[in-house]
């Protein structure tokens, strides 16, 4: 009756997980993506330019050498565009070659242009010749992803006033830089530029950035940013951004006047389903062009399903991808087993870096769950030494009365790979005995987990002490 057993529309982390676990689960599969976007939004302009760019800087400015070397050690005096350029293209051919690969192995088909719905079980695929292929399917999966949001009031010109995504295709690097909005985005680009030498303004409408970060980490990576020069204007809103011979004039409702060669805007992210024509299919989209599923990423249309960036928070490619393969799954019948519940990891690549997972010391104290902290930092551990990270720091949140670990919070080298050792005991209802008990190789940033939770453990046991000296005192 169909042409394919399962559709996905997108080829990003969502899709590309969606259609390989349709595919090993025996459906016929084929995934609809544009010619140049292989990979989607995240190896093209998103994750992997950001992050491959973020490596580049870290390289060439020599930033994590300088409290070994010395504040004035870099590696390259005139870092140009092209030597990050250079690197980023690399890892996007290499990933692209690495997907196309991957959904050949498993026979996905590849339908190259856009897609549309004209209705619940056909689509529309328009190629870049203008040529139109009709193809049906049993069930689909929507992984379109999103775009920059872009305020109509600014005039975007690619040059000097950008989007999170034009900022890729810059033709030099600023020596003076706005970014309007501290959210996760904006917050790794300021730090990527502040590490190249740029002055870095940041304005924020809200009275903190990354407000669903522990206050103590973001306090931390506030400091290191400042110590990078950037300077945070936070309870502030843009009024208007003038643009005159190569230069910007960004004019906020306070009347602060702040010039610079850029301004880059990260106001949000837009869903990408304009152009599907959901109302075809039965759907809708919010203002925001995200599509509302349940807890098996089923949309409202009970065969059609969506993934990733698409269905909002958290909108990152690890969820996406998880996202991806459960929808399959369940479109296929296949038992899932859980959800993705609370111990999905965070990862934020500022410079310094940070990641968490679990619960935060806010969220625990409106809660009235009683807890410890337990804290090492990276100065105290022989690994910090070797590798001149003074100021990482790793946090655990532990339950005062049963010990399990509620919350792992990194900041600083290697946070996004340190925080799986803390998720992986909440995965399995562990304690921090365990982290106290065991052996971790040294010098290693992991043994980080055994100090904080031996700082966690005596804070406990002084809390216990003390409590038996009162019952002693209070007997008759």
């Amino acid at each position: 009756m169909f042409d394919y057993d399962l559709l996905v529309i997108g080829s990003g982390p969502g899709g590309q997980k969606a259609a390989i676990a349709g595919a090993k689960l025996g459906r016929r599969v084929a995934v609809v993506e544009k010619k140049h976007m292989v990979g989607g939004v995240c190896i093209n302009t998103g994750t992997i330019p950001s992050k491959t760019l973020r490596e580049a800087i870290l390289y060439l400015t020599g930033l994590n050498q300088r409290e070994l070397y010395g504040h004035s050690y870099r590696l390259k005096d005139d870092i140009t565009v092209g030597d990050l350029s250079a690197r980023t293209q690399h890892v996007i051919g290499r990933e692209i070659d690495v997907i196309r690969s991957q959904l050949a192995r498993n026979h996905v088909e590849m339908l190259l242009g856009t897609a549309r719905f004209e209705d619940p079980h056909m689509v529309a695929i328009t190629a870049a010749d203008g040529s139109v292929r009709r193809v049906t399917a049993e069930r689909a999966v929507i992984a379109v992803g999103t775009r920059p949001a872009r305020p109509s009031t600014v005039a975007f010109d690619g040059k000097n006033i950008v989007d999170s995504d034009q900022i890729l295709d810059m033709e030099r690097i600023p020596g003076s830089m706005v970014v309007v909005g501290a959210g996760v985005i904006g917050i790794e680009y300021a730090s990527m530029f502040a590490a190249l030498g740029a002055k870095v303004t940041v304005v924020e409408k809200r009275e903190r950035m990354l407000d669903f970060c522990d206050l103590e980490i973001v306090e931390a990576l506030k400091y290191q940013l400042r110590d990078l020069a950037v300077t945070f204007r936070f309870r502030e809103t843009v009024a208007r951004v003038e643009h005159s011979n190569g230069a910007t004039l960004t004019i906020l409702e306070s009347g602060k006047r702040i010039p610079a060669d850029t301004v880059m805007y990260s106001a949000g992210r837009q869903g990408v389903t304009d152009s599907l024509d959901l109302e075809k299919a039965g759907l809708s989209a919010d203002d925001r062009g995200r599509i509302k599923v349940d807890n098996y990423y089923r949309t409202p249309v009970d065969h059609i399903y969506a993934v990733g960036d698409v269905i909002g928070f958290p909108a990152l490619a690890a969820t996406s991808m998880e996202q991806g393969r459960r929808a399959a799954y369940h479109a296929c019948d296949e038992p899932v087993v859980g959800d993705l519940g609370h111990l999905q990891p965070i990862g934020i690549y500022t410079i310094p870096e940070i990641s968490y997972v679990g619960k935060t010391e806010e969220e625990l104290t409106e809660s009235n769950v009683p807890f410890e902290v337990g804290i090492s930092r990276y100065r105290e551990l022989a690994r910090g030494a070797i590798l001149g990270d003074s100021y990482g720091m790793l946090k655990l949140l532990v339950h005062a009365e049963d010990r399990t670990l509620l919350g792992v919070h990194v900041f600083g080298t290697g946070a996004t790979e340190l925080v799986h050792i803390g998720q992986t005991v909440m995965g399995c209802g562990g304690t921090i005995d365990y982290l106290v008990d065991t052996v971790f190789n040294y010098p290693t940033l992991a043994e980080s987990y055994k100090v904080a939770a031996l700082d966690a453990m005596n804070k406990m046991r002084a809390v216990q002490r003390f409590a038996g000296t009162q019952g002693v005192l209070e007997a008759p």
